[in-house]
């Protein structure tokens, strides 16, 4: 675990963008229960909290990606943090919509992208890995070479780890699931005994039995 990671970890919790309720679950839209909600939007309202996110994403893409020429940002989340960490390293940046506009030129990539380009995508959280795979996609049909992602927070899910894995593509976070729930509970908005059930989800969100107290 590094400084960075416990610093965002604080800065996240703080401002409760990542918010623990292991006794009352959230219901995610694919019905099944969470004991963590997380909106990193709420970093774009806090300054002080913001910077530490947009200097810490420049830290990481220089130092893992240094040959990166535009940064993308996934639409919507990461677009705001794309732009103000593209701002800070004096790169060009763009955005990948959900799917072509219907209307105009039908763009799905925004902004100027060149075949070749290497390219850092910029995402705000990655759960399965999905979303993000599908903006890949995209670049990578447009000719982009995509060095890799960078991302706010983790949840690190077999799932998400397997298909990046797949895909061959590299994500970088600022902090993940497990540095969020060790400080959750050093600061006290969790039980020391909840870690063990929070990581019970992480690992297997299908299953239920951390629910209740099941350990």
């Amino acid at each position: 675990m590094s400084n960075l990671q416990e610093t965002i970890a604080k800065d996240l919790l703080s401002i409760r963008a990542v918010f623990f309720r292991p006794e009352e679950p959230f219901t995610w839209a694919s019905g099944i229960k969470s004991p963590v909600y997380c909106d990193n939007r709420l970093t774009l309202t806090a300054p002080a909290v913001r910077t530490d996110v947009e200097e810490g994403l420049a830290e990481l893409i220089r130092a893992n990606y240094p040959d990166a020429e535009v940064l993308m940002g996934t639409s919507t989340a990461g677009i705001a943090h794309a732009a103000i960490t593209a701002h800070l390293m004096g790169l060009p940046m763009g955005y990948v919509r959900s799917g072509a506009k219907d209307h105009g030129r039908q763009n799905q990539i925004e902004g100027r992208l060149e075949a070749g380009q290497k390219v850092v995508v910029v995402e705000d959280l990655i759960s399965t890995g999905g979303s993000v795979l599908e903006v890949v996609n995209v670049l990578r049909e447009a000719g982009a070479d995509v060095l890799g992602i960078v991302s706010i927070f983790t949840y690190g899910m077999k799932k998400g780890l397997e298909r990046l894995a797949e895909a061959d593509v590299k994500n970088v976070s600022l902090t993940d699931f497990d540095t969020i729930a060790e400080e959750a509970a050093k600061e006290g908005y969790i039980r020391p005994e909840d870690i063990a059930r929070l990581i019970a989800f992480r690992n297997n969100p299908s299953d239920e039995s951390w629910i209740g107290g099941a350990k």
